[in-house]
């Protein structure tokens, strides 16, 4: 996806916005006839039927019949595509769209040229037999900085080129869309972009994503995603308090309205420019990317609860939850798989902050803060989200019990027991017996093995504390005689009390 600055006159800007209102009006006609369906109606119409529809309501309407026929098809097109996609997308069923939110038009180019195969020959029409004529969006460059695009019944709408790189070429794309969104137009083409190469250096690196640091890298870097500066935070609660003194519905409301969604806006393009650049640098300098695998929609979900159960310290959850959002950590894992498809790979988060990078204990007493890890078993010091990341490039998370081999520095024994888990009794199996062997004396052996063992077991419950007497009977197996097994387990008992 190319996207670039739009720079209309006031004239197409006005012919824009109504071409943004018919795609809009057009979208909810076709979302309001699919949610009158219910079992036993009939099905709602599809893609062709409401073309046929949408040609009456343009010969009926004049309001719709004053915009383009090609804005408001492509609009149903693209509802007809989220409603095949509605179980694969993520987003669900088309919604309602709404003024002032969701403006924007698609348009598909004019432009017709032959196409052809991977292979550098024709592309044919397999009923014809003749070569197949693709579109193809108009555009024409200006100079070195400036282009322009054919809008339907807007003529020639000029927009910025970036300054270097694949953003200072014309794009090649068969469809666009038009965006108006806090004062500002843009215009996307629809490019699929080539991959990043890997540099084949072989190097993995592990990112720790976090609020202080936003990605601490294995190699020691440590990336923060720009925020707004003070004085910005303090204008937009100015023209907060502005806009709660104001009147309802007047004028001063909706410029100050207007100025704080202007800040915030700014803080979203230098969160997307700096996901972009950031995503670029790791996919051209490392072969393998490894993220830990976070919940980001569960760990930014709402503690008010319910009114029966209702949450607490909800504030400074939300707090936490615009701080987790403003990092964009989602942004930048997609990206980055965007551009280095295949080579990103997903880390368990438990453990990860947990464990020391250097002999792979694991213990909570380790994490002496949020920016401190100090290792009780070997002593190793180290920042704690550098060590989490250390991890992640080791691939080591989301097992709950240390191991020799986890250590991604090195090798040390561990010096005391960790709390993670308490030792649990060696399983004994029953052993099975041979062709030939005397029945008798293998039980006689097993008894007195069996003796020892439980003996064995009765002093380690005394002295885990957790040793009580247990009253077995003395036949279990009816009609035959007691056997030294049950001697010894009656005189266990009998011992016991």
């Amino acid at each position: 996806m190319a996207r670039f600055r739009l720079y209309p006159t006031s004239e197409q800007a006005e012919r824009m916005l109504l071409h943004c209102a018919h795609a809009r009006y057009v979208w909810n006609l076709a979302v309001e006839q699919h949610a009158y369906w219910r079992p036993g109606r009939r099905s709602a119409p599809g893609f062709a039927e409401q073309c046929r529809q949408l040609t009456e309501a343009r010969r009926d309407n004049e309001w719709l019949a004053a915009g383009s026929a090609d804005v408001q098809q492509q609009a149903l097109k693209d509802f007809a595509t989220a409603k095949n996609a509605r179980f694969t997308s993520g987003f669900g069923e088309p919604t309602w769209r709404r003024k002032h939110e969701h403006e924007g038009f698609r348009v598909i180019g004019t432009d017709r040229v032959p196409e052809y195969e991977p292979d550098g020959g024709p592309k044919l029409n397999q009923k014809t037999g003749k070569q197949v004529m693709g579109r193809l969006v108009v555009v024409r460059k200006l100079n070195r900085r400036w282009a322009q695009v054919k809008v339907p019944g807007c003529g020639w709408v000029r927009f910025r080129l970036s300054a270097k790189g694949k953003g200072a070429q014309l794009p090649a794309a068969k469809t666009f869309r038009v965006t108006y969104r806090n004062g500002q137009w843009h215009i996307a083409f629809a490019v699929i972009p080539e991959p990043v190469d890997a540099p084949g250096t072989g190097e993995v690196i592990g990112i720790d994503r976090g609020v202080r640091i936003t990605a601490a890298l294995s190699d020691g870097r440590k990336l923060n995603c720009p925020q707004l500066t003070v004085k910005e935070r303090a204008q937009i609660r100015k023209h907060e308090r502005r806009a709660a003194r104001a009147p309802k519905g007047s004028a001063r409301k909706a410029a100050a309205y207007a100025k704080v969604a202007g800040l915030k806006a700014r803080e979203v393009n230098r969160r997307k420019d700096w996901c972009e650049k950031t995503s670029t640098m790791l996919a051209r300098s490392y072969d393998v990317i490894r993220f830990e695998k976070l919940d980001i929609k569960n760990m930014t979900r709402s503690a008010k609860g319910t009114v029966e159960q209702p949450g607490t310290k909800v504030r400074q959850k939300a707090g936490l939850n615009r701080g987790i959002l403003a990092q964009g950590w989602g942004l930048l894992r997609r990206r980055t798989e965007h551009k280095a498809p295949g080579r990103v790979e997903d880390v368990p988060a438990p453990y990860t902050s947990l464990r020391c990078s250097a002999c792979g204990w694991i213990e909570k007493k380790s994490r002496k803060s949020q920016a401190d890890f100090v290792c009780v078993s070997c002593g190793f010091t180290c920042n704690a989200d550098e060590n989490a990341s250390i991890n992640v490039a080791a691939g080591q998370g989301g097992f709950p019990r240390p191991r020799r081999s986890a250590g991604a520095g090195g090798v040390t024994a561990a010096t005391s027991r960790s709390s993670t888990r308490e030792p649990q009794p060696t399983r004994v199996g029953i052993p099975l017996f041979q062709e030939g062997e005397d029945v008798n004396r293998s039980t006689r052996t097993l008894s007195s093995r069996t003796l020892i063992l439980e003996t064995s077991f009765m002093e380690f419950a005394v002295r885990q504390g957790t040793f009580r007497v247990v009253r077995r009977p003395l036949g279990r197996f009816p009609g035959r005689a007691p056997t030294s097994h049950h001697a010894g387990a009656r005189w266990w008992n009998s011992d016991a009390r």
